[in-house]
């Protein structure tokens, strides 16, 4: 509208301005000195056009900065430094991210309550999933609130807007990963590594324990109770059933599983189900300083038979260090300790194809466990140092902070491992044995990842 009234004020400008020149054109152009007078205001105009074109090209047709909302040219070119000293510039505040789980109730309006509340307090919702209840609705927020705000703050603010059974828990910058693509990564992870899946269920769960027990315990028993196809979930605790007849357990204390968690970490299982046993088939091939070639890979319950030949050529003071308990037994753990369901095992075999050292890290509740054997003959060439670096590298990556080391004061090849990792170490005796403690580097883990304690037993480089 604005661009048509001025268009039709042109117009007539325009045509006024014709019906001026033609009657001044009339009235000096019969004149005795017409065309002189014609020829002086031609020039004038001329350059007045002249003139303007120039001024155009220089200014530009941008509107002023205060009909924009921009900022002057000069303070633009100003450094962040300068504009910072202007006391009416608005400062930035450091903020922190949160992990919130409230209770609200099923019914319009609600969830808005709850998120007028957060922004009174100037908090950020940076995500948002919604786990229905049978009574209400159980809401996970990731939040970005101002550095100085309190949790007991927040949390007050939720319980005046309706929330219920409120949890808050810092959170970092892993957490900003949405939750279909984490699932999808714990997905790919499980199905390229059987061993992936209790560590998958802790990262995709958060702060719990789980356990995997054997349909038929290595150390003879009863077995687990049996649980439904479909699994069972009872608050705190969900049970599921292990693809090799077995339960893995998950355990949380502080907060409720929900029917969405639940259905999330028995799609997991059954992934894992329906692919089978399964083990990344990469080896390293290494030299020994004497000279002799010895090749590392990853095991599985398909080495069974060249382990408990291994078992065989150890003496019987190298495999007492090594399980703490009856010789006679041991061969009965290695189907246990081979299976890539309750952790990973890697081996150390000479260029003949005979396993001479076997390492083992196992996921045990919240703690892991890890362990070595090598063959007597083999001892004192580095074989044990390497196996123990490697574990406990796969122990970082499962997000171990610490790992302990349960030997016998003689067993000097252990110690010597232990110290050559060049990882701070704690000494403590413990019921006869020597507990050593290698703490960790923090390892940088997906959300959901919590740091647990490992254990290592062996039975000597």
């Amino acid at each position: 509208m604005h661009h048509w009234r001025r268009n039709v004020v042109q117009l007539a400008a325009l045509l006024t301005a014709a019906a001026v020149v033609d009657g001044v054109t009339n009235l000096v152009g019969h004149g005795p000195d017409g065309p002189a007078l014609l020829l002086v205001p031609a020039t004038v105009l001329v350059a007045a056009a002249g003139f303007h074109s120039w001024w155009a090209r220089r200014h530009g047709h941008a509107p002023p900065t205060g009909d924009t909302g921009a900022r002057p040219r000069s303070e633009e070119r100003a450094g962040p430094s300068e504009r910072s000293r202007d006391s009416s510039a608005p400062v930035s505040e450091e903020s922190a991210l949160w992990r919130m789980r409230t209770t609200v109730q099923d019914e319009p309006g609600s969830l808005a309550a709850l998120c007028t509340a957060l922004a009174g307090l100037r908090v950020d919702i940076l995500s948002l999933q919604t786990h229905p209840l049978a009574e209400g609705t159980v809401d996970e927020f990731l939040l970005r609130a101002p550095g100085g705000l309190a949790a007991a703050e927040l949390a007050q603010a939720v319980s005046a807007a309706g929330g219920t059974g409120t949890w808050i828990e810092r959170a970092d910058a892993h957490d900003l990963v949405d939750a279909p693509t984490r699932v999808l990564g714990l997905a790919t992870r499980t199905a390229l590594d059987a061993a992936e899946l209790p560590l998958a269920l802790r990262q995709l769960l958060g702060r719990c324990t789980i356990r995997s027990l054997p349909a038929a315990p290595a150390g003879g028993g009863r077995g687990p109770a049996a649980v439904p196809v479909e699994g069972a979930l009872e608050d705190t605790v969900m049970r599921l059933r292990a693809p090799e007849g077995g339960v893995i357990t998950v355990e949380r204390p502080y907060l409720p599983f929900t029917p969405t968690e639940f259905a999330r970490a028995r799609a997991l299982v059954e992934l894992d189900a329906r692919l089978g046993p399964r083990v990344p088939r990469s080896q390293d091939v290494l030299t020994l300083p004497e000279g002799n070639d010895i090749t590392v890979r990853r095991v599985d319950t398909g080495d069974l038979r060249p382990a408990k030949e291994m078992h065989g050529r150890c003496s019987a003071r190298t495999l007492a260090m090594r399980y703490h308990g009856p010789i006679g037994d041991a061969d009965r753990y290695l189907n246990h300790l081979l299976s890539p369901r309750f952790g990973r095992t890697i081996a150390v075999q000479t260029a003949s194809g005979r396993v001479v050292g076997l390492g083992h890290l196992l996921w045990d509740g919240d703690e892991t466990e890890i362990a070595l054997l090598v063959e007597d003959a083999w001892q004192r060439r580095g074989i044990g140092g390497e196996l123990l670096r490697r574990l406990v590298g796969m122990a970082v990556e499962a997000g171990c902070e610490s790992v302990y080391a349960v030997t016998q004061s003689s067993n000097t090849g252990m110690v010597a491992a232990m110290r050559g990792l060049g990882l701070p170490l704690d000494y403590q005796i413990e019921e006869g044995t020597l507990v050593i403690t290698a703490r960790l580097a923090p390892p940088v883990a997906p959300e959901g990842t919590v740091g647990v304690v490992g254990r290592v037993s062996g039975s000597g480089e």
